[in-house]
């Protein structure tokens, strides 16, 4: 079985910018966007919002901060949220002139430079692509795509290649310093041939039934709910405000740990490695704890992915418990242990340092210690992309090509678990197959 569209619903992507632009070959449309680009130092970013719910207003929060506090020039002009009662919020809160309904609506201005994508799951890699076809720089929350959208997570990594304009994954964890040190000490060849990374993620709490309530019990589909832009791509079902409101506990519009949680700790051990794609992803998944009528997406999730380079990944994770053996470097998040031939990294138990510790067979390289030179900031995680973004740069800490090899793992694993399979890459046709 291969893996290469996700999806059902065909007319959603035809009314999206992306079929506008269907008849221009890609390179040409980001040709004509890099000319029409001026960035410098002290340009102004216009900033849109794409989604208004309670994760835009963390966004906002370090946003309003980096303009008040750093003199960055911003200026918030559009919201844009399906539920119009969080764009009004949102509109009155910062002052933007401009309200809809409809991302597409907020992309064709002109005044927007820079977008927030902040949106259920299901949505995110349709509005990132858009938003980098309309020229705007973007911050988009992870998972970069749903569980089931391998395709769009390709398509979207072609289109952020090919782009003038700098991409954000929203995995603030990319700002530790110290995953940036480690990738340098594997770089320059301190643990030797690279061999094995693992991680995880450990909490105990439903961000599903308890942590989404009900905006509005009396809810209803009409002018100021767009219940068809809700589901998108996602099967057609009738209005519930449990599904609308409380997305997360459905695998029509997200995934549970694996494409929740993971991208936090994973991203930066793919990244410290230095791997592509796994040739093999093997997942075992369950409701093991939050089991009640409503839940339909795991609570738990375990992994393995198995690289070309002969490196091996393994995540363990769940939120039925919370105890973790190794410092945390941010909520629930277990910093990684990194395996070469010659030694391994990881942090002291200080969580202040790395901790290089040779192999013990004949005579192997004295063990190590590094300062970490800083940790993790969202805040800072935003001023890096808006610092790109007004440089012409596109190196930013968390980059589209990192998220695609780091979603194909989580994509093969959501995948493989659900149909009891073992998921297989086909790296030369960038295929996933069951």
């Amino acid at each position: 079985m291969k893996i290469t569209t996700s999806t059902s619903r065909r007319d959603f992507l035809k009314t999206s910018v992306t079929a506008t632009l269907a008849g221009l070959a890609l390179p040409a449309v980001f040709q004509e966007l890099a000319r029409a680009q001026t960035p410098g130092p002290n340009s102004r970013l216009g900033v849109g919002f794409i989604g208004c719910g309670g994760r835009a207003g963390s966004h906002m929060d370090m946003l309003e901060g980096l303009k008040k506090n750093s003199n960055l020039p911003l200026e918030f002009v559009a919201v844009c949220d399906v539920y119009r009662p969080h764009a009004e919020r949102a509109k009155q809160r910062l002052g933007a002139g401009f309200l809809c309904m409809d991302h597409r609506e907020l992309l064709a201005r002109k005044d927007v430079d820079l977008v927030c994508i902040a949106t259920p799951d299901h949505h995110h890699g349709y509005q990132a692509l858009d938003a980098l076809q309309a020229g705007k720089h973007v911050y988009c929350e992870k998972p970069v795509t749903h569980w089931r959208q391998f395709e769009l997570t390709r398509k979207l990594a072609d289109a952020a290649a090919q782009s003038p304009c700098a991409f954000q994954l929203g995995t603030q964890a990319m700002s530790d310093g110290a995953w940036h040190q480690m990738k340098k000490l594997v770089k320059e060849g301190l643990i030797g041939r690279p061999l094995f990374g693992e991680t995880g993620f450990f909490r105990v709490g439903d961000w599903g039934e308890r942590g989404m309530p009900v905006d509005d019990p009396q809810a209803k589909p009409g002018p100021d709910l767009n219940w068809e832009a809700f589901l998108g791509d996602a099967p057609k079902r009738d209005f519930s405000v449990d599904r609308f409101f409380r997305w997360r506990l459905f695998e029509d519009y997200a995934g549970g740990p694996v494409t929740d949680l993971y991208p936090h700790c994973l991203t930066q051990v793919v990244d410290i490695l230095g791997v592509g794609f796994p040739e093999t992803v093997v997942a075992v998944a369950g409701i093991h704890r939050y089991n009640y009528e409503l839940r339909e997406v795991p609570d738990t999730i375990n992994l393995l992915a198995q690289y070309p380079e002969k490196v091996t990944i393994s995540v363990l994770g769940t939120q039925a418990n919370d105890y973790n053996a190794t410092p945390l470097r941010g909520a629930g998040q277990r910093c990684p242990v990194i395996r070469g031939w010659e030694g391994s990294l990881a942090i002291d138990k200080n969580n202040k340092e790395i901790v290089f510790t040779g192999v013990r067979e004949g005579q192997g390289k004295a063990d190590q210690r590094f300062p970490i030179e800083r940790g993790e900031d969202n805040t800072a995680h935003w001023r890096n992309l808006i610092e790109c973004a007004q440089n012409g740069r596109k190196d930013t800490w968390s980059p589209m090509d990192l998220a695609f090899r780091t979603q194909t793992v989580l994509q093969m694993a959501a995948l493989g678990a659900k149909q009891g399979k073992v998921a297989h890459f086909d790296a030369a046709q960038r295929q996933i197959l069951l």
